[in-house]
């Protein structure tokens, strides 16, 4: 539920989205990777919080997109609510030669919907899917626990590029598509309430179920 404002029909748009997921599974070589195009084999973990902003054109507009990484904290649980706040997308990262990553995926999840808005719209990071001879996930598993928990699902790889500049873009272009239903429902609203002649704010409810039949795997909607 969220009001409707000026600032949501604006041409621009920044998105926050954080990465989350167990220390080492990649999170700061998949930023690397769409931000600037590098990747660090032997990155070590850093201590503290970075972000990077990229932008993005969808559907003729400018996204930008403050992605965000724990660098590190998450070895000391140590992530707070205030690096999720205001957050509207996840990606939530796993190591597909690594079992006890993917098996920590429910811990992340809890913590991101206690932390943040239920309907932050999340995908399941399989990562360093170049990693074949080691892998201990299967692609079936990854894509049975996300559509169990209503996930966008991808295997990526930041060493080779697979998927890393897809998996960033479907989480940004599915909140934009929540956002774009949203003031087209503002709109209606307040041409609906113009003859009362009140400039109060629309509280609106998106309908979580809207498009859910076209994509199965997809996440909830955003109402922040």
């Amino acid at each position: 539920m969220a009001f409707c404002t000026e600032e949501e029909q604006t041409e621009d748009y920044l998105f926050k989205i954080v990465l989350i997921g167990d220390s080492a599974v990649g999170k700061s070589n998949l930023l690397a990777r769409f931000a600037r195009d590098e990747f660090y084999p032997n990155s070590k973990s850093t201590i503290g919080v970075e972000f990077q902003t990229q932008k993005m054109d969808i559907d003729g507009k400018e996204i930008k997109a403050q992605i965000w990484d724990t660098a590190g904290q998450e070895r000391f649980r140590a992530v707070t609510s205030a690096y999720y706040r205001g957050a509207v997308g996840a990606l939530l990262v796993y190591d597909i030669s690594r079992r006890q990553t993917f098996d920590s995926i429910g811990r992340w999840l809890n913590e991101l919907h206690t932390h943040s808005d239920m309907n932050v719209v999340t995908i399941l990071i399989g990562n360093k899917s170049d990693l074949k001879d080691a892998r201990e996930v299967k692609t079936e598993e990854g894509k049975a626990l996300a559509e169990a928990q209503g996930l966008f699902f991808m295997e990526t790889s930041a060493l080779d590029s697979s998927n890393v500049t897809a998996a960033f873009r479907t989480v940004v272009k599915e909140i934009y598509n929540i956002l774009s239903r949203k003031v087209i429902l503002c709109q209606e609203k307040k041409a609906d309430t113009a003859s009362l002649g009140n400039g109060k704010a629309v509280v609106l409810q998106d309908d979580a179920s809207q498009g859910a039949d076209a994509n199965p795997n997809k996440a909830g909607c955003c109402s922040s």
